[in-house]
């Protein structure tokens, strides 16, 4: 009987944590389309949950130009504005996010470059059986390579201190 109750349970708390999420991307949102208003820049909002996070992109309506001002060199401006939008969030709800957001695409292609840098890096560690530092790279980035890794049946961790922080691929 307990595991019935159980599992009764967790689906109120899971459709609760979806809730959650989907009132973040909302809240995200409506920040963004002012952020967009303010700055004169057109673009559609797209928002969705991946896995226990929300995730909101801003496409281009037309030339994604525009948009890559909100990008800026190497994604910092992204980062920027994804932690004063996490901080929208946390004005509303009262409670830290990790919302993840994307421009124009950016995250989405970093994201496939990165997959395939953990693969090639995987087999590196495999041939020759030694670890495999990598560049220093943001959080978001390490934890992509990290998951790549992991899904190839290695290990990895991070090691140093930010901004140098890099992620090592074990044998």
């Amino acid at each position: 009987m307990t595991d019935t109750t159980s599992t009764a349970s967790a689906a109120p708390q899971d459709a609760d944590v979806l809730t959650r999420l989907e009132q973040e991307g909302e809240i995200a949102a409506d920040y963004l389309e002012g952020l967009l208003d303010i700055a004169d820049l057109d673009g559609d909002i797209d928002m969705d949950v991946e896995g226990d996070r929300a995730a909101v992109s801003v496409i281009a309506d037309g030339p994604s130009r525009d948009l890559q001002k909100l990008v800026g060199r190497d994604g910092e401006v992204l980062e920027a504005l994804q932690e004063l939008t996490r901080l929208a969030v946390l004005r509303e709800t009262g409670e830290r996010s990790r919302l993840m957001l994307d421009i124009a695409g950016h995250r989405a292609r970093k994201r496939e470059k990165l997959t395939a840098l953990a693969q090639e890096t995987v087999q590196q560690v495999r041939d020759s059986g030694e670890a495999v530092k990598l560049k220093p790279m943001t959080p978001f980035e390490r934890k992509v390579v990290h998951d790549a890794v992991a899904a190839a049946g290695l290990r990895s961790e991070s090691e140093g201190e930010e901004p140098q922080r890099r992620v090592v691929v074990l044998p």
